[in-house]
């Protein structure tokens, strides 16, 4: 059974930083696609990043792509998503998801953790 369980969500100021961890299990190898997404109250899901876990290959999107960084640490079956200077627009639910091809479509994922609530006070 695939698992996915983020942290590390909290409360930060506008301009702070803060550093989402996935812990994945039960995933039969490393040809998978991890991806980032957030919901805010009111607004559709969108995709934040996503990172291929069998060859690092990362993917942005343009609000973010100067200030958030996802990497992966195949060893612990972890991905991070280390978010600096966050803005209030940036508050919102984020989820780590798997799935098999590289983007930032959240139907191109099959799997999904429970979320971590991010808020940024101004």
């Amino acid at each position: 059974e695939v698992q996915l369980v983020e942290s590390g969500g909290g409360l930060v100021q506008t301009g702070g930083s803060l550093r989402l961890s996935c812990a994945v299990s039960g995933l039969s190898d490393d040809d998978y696609m991890i991806g980032w997404f957030r919901q805010a109250p009111g607004q559709e899901r969108e995709g934040v990043s996503c990172i291929s876990l069998s060859d690092g290959d990362t993917w942005y999107a343009d609000d973010v792509k100067a200030r958030f960084t996802t990497s992966s640490d195949n060893g612990k079956n972890t991905v991070y998503l280390q978010m600096n200077n966050l803005k209030p627009q940036d508050a919102a639910v984020y989820y780590c998801a798997a799935g098999f091809h590289f983007g930032l479509d959240d139907l191109l994922y099959n799997y999904w953790g429970q979320g971590t609530q991010v808020t940024v006070s101004s």
